[in-house]
Parts: C-alpha cells; structure tokens; sequence
C-alpha cells in the first residue's frame, strides 16, 4: 500500500510540476485556468500508468472475499486470471471513470492548493512553513472529495465483477444510479473519503514542499 501510494504521489507531482513549468507566463506566475489543465493532466497520467489497474485488482479481491467461495487465491492469481480470461483490457477494465476521476481529483486539489498558496506566500519568497502546507493540503482535499464523488462512485461500480452484466458504460452506470438510487447516491461514501483524503493530502502536501525546500 504504502509503495503505492507513493508511486501515485510520485507520477503525480512529476507531471504536474513538469507541465505547470511549460504553462507559466513569462513574469513566471500561473493563472487558475492553467494551474486545472496541469493538474488534469497530472491525474489523467497518473490514472492511466498506476491507479487503474491497482484499483482494478483490489476492488476485484475485495468483491471476491464476499463470495461465498472465493475465486482468488491471491493478487497475483487474480491479475493472472483477468489477463488469461479477458486479455491485458482485463486489468484496466473502468479506465475511463479512473481516469476522469483522477483527472477531476488532481485538477481540483492543485488547483486549489496553488491557488490558496500564491495567496499566503509574500511576493519574492518561495517557501510556506509545515503548519501551513499541512493546512491547505487538508483544505485542498475537503474540496476535492465534494467535487469529484460521483466520478469516484462510477468508477467503484464500474470494476466491480458485476459491471459487465449490469452496465453498457460509464453513462449507463450513472444513469442508473441516479433513477434508482437517487442524486443523493452519488455522494454515498463521502464521509470515509473526506477522512482519508483530507489527511492523505495534507501530509502529500506538506512533505512534498519540505522535500522542495531541501533540493533548492
């Protein structure tokens, strides 16, 4: 998990910061329409080479533990039974909600941690102290849970086992959600995510700017 986790952090920031520099103004400031497009961009990377598939797997392992007799012995038997049944496609199956939820997640969070920071930072200085990088990543992640909770319940229910039955596409998914379940349905979740998140990016945050401060 924690590899993980920093793999997604890592192919995160990574982009995020290589495309923020080629989408800066010659006075070298970031409006917020560009600080979304990088971070968009960031989260669409990063869903596509790491969250996917992860996610694909452990919601796969997840649903199987509530079978009455499981089909998978383990993750790497379950990664090798989806590649041999439904072929490489098999591990990415819910790609496209990963991808914009990750997209939304990161154009969201950067978007509001860069713009909050350029407000708090003095002109000529580069370096906010922990307690205040550690503050706006938990604002940044509140933000971030509320806007984007739909794409996160579509994206659940898409690589669930029973997706393929019960869903055409993400659309379809979402379209039944909501007649059957309700508007209200696609926030379901929220508060468990609101703690994670919240915490998750205030810590990503705040340890990403003392590395920073480190390698200037």
């Amino acid at each position: 998990m924690l590899t993980g986790n920093a793999a997604k952090a890592g192919v995160r920031f990574l982009t995020y910061d290589s495309i923020k520099t080629q989408l800066r103004r010659a006075d070298g400031t970031l409006t917020m329409p560009r600080m979304m497009l990088a971070g968009m961009c960031a989260g669409i990377v990063e869903g596509a080479t790491v969250v996917a598939p992860a996610e694909t797997i452990k919601t796969r392992l997840i649903n199987d533990q509530c079978l009455a007799r499981p089909k998978y012995s383990g993750v790497v038997d379950c990664v090798g039974t989806a590649i041999r049944t439904e072929g490489v496609a098999g591990i990415y199956r819910g790609v496209v909600p990963v991808m914009a939820r990750q997209g939304a997640n990161s154009c969201v969070r950067f978007a509001a941690y860069d713009s909050l920071r350029q407000w708090l930072v003095a002109p000529g200085k580069d370096k906010l102290p922990f307690w205040q990088s550690f503050a706006l990543g938990m604002i940044a992640g509140t933000v971030t849970v509320f806007a984007t909770m739909p794409l996160d319940v579509v994206k659940t229910r898409m690589q669930s086992l029973a997706a393929p039955q019960e869903y055409k596409g993400s659309l379809h998914c979402a379209y039944r959600v909501v007649s059957e379940e309700g508007v209200r349905a696609l926030w379901k979740g929220a508060t468990p995510r609101l703690s994670r998140l919240m915490f998750s990016g205030a810590i990503v945050f705040a340890v990403y700017e003392e590395v920073m401060k480190l390698l200037r």
